[in-house]
């Protein structure tokens, strides 16, 4: 088990995390957040939250942070460096916006983007470190807003439901409809469809 992390007297910690690494459409985006001393009820892994609790959590995490801001990688990004290099542009992204630049970072997974900053990967970190937690709330909700207007450009492909992850409706949707301009082509069921296209 990862040893959490205690910060020094005055160190400002930023926590990171992205969200949409798995989904077929949209870009992949990411948080950053600073605590304070106030620091919101219920702050865990964003997935482990009811969409109505996330919501609840993520405008106190606003209200109540530091500073936070979201960073993210475009689909063009994304088919271009591959998902994992594009999550981390994503992150490095998000930090470098926050208004209040942070002493040390705390990064969900265990990799880290190649920046300036003091930092550590925790595994596991979304409900470990508070901080991340929060980071991964506010990506999520973030996203998820997203997603759901992504819908209204591109009906029929249940993007309000499914957020963009492969699911059999999507799968479905896709071999219909065929891939929009947000799908992501270097992704294996969209390639596909575009091959057979060709």
């Amino acid at each position: 088990m990862t040893d959490l992390f205690t910060p020094t007297k005055g160190q400002l910690v930023a926590g990171v995390d992205e969200v949409g690494r798995g989904p077929l459409a949209g870009d992949v985006v990411a948080a950053a957040v600073i605590l304070g001393d106030t620091v919101p009820d219920g702050i865990t892994d964003s997935k482990k939250l009811s969409e109505n609790r996330r919501d609840r959590i993520a405008a106190d995490i606003r209200e109540f942070a530091v500073s936070w801001a979201i960073g993210r990688a475009s689909v063009l990004e994304i088919d271009e460096l591959n998902i994992l290099q594009a999550s981390l542009l994503a992150m490095h992204r998000a930090v470098a916006a926050l208004h209040i630049q942070p002493h040390f970072v705390l990064v969900d997974g265990n990799r880290l983007p190649r920046w300036p900053y003091e930092a550590r990967a925790v595994i596991g970190g979304d409900a470990l470190e508070p901080a991340i937690g929060a980071a991964s709330i506010l990506a999520k909700v973030q996203r998820d807003a997203e997603l759901v207007a992504l819908n209204d450009q591109y009906p029929g492909y249940g993007f309000e439901k499914h957020k963009g992850y492969p699911t059999r409706e999507h799968l479905q949707a896709l071999e219909a409809l065929g891939p929009t301009p947000s799908h992501r082509t270097s992704f294996g069921p969209v390639k596909r469809l575009l091959r057979q296209g060709s």
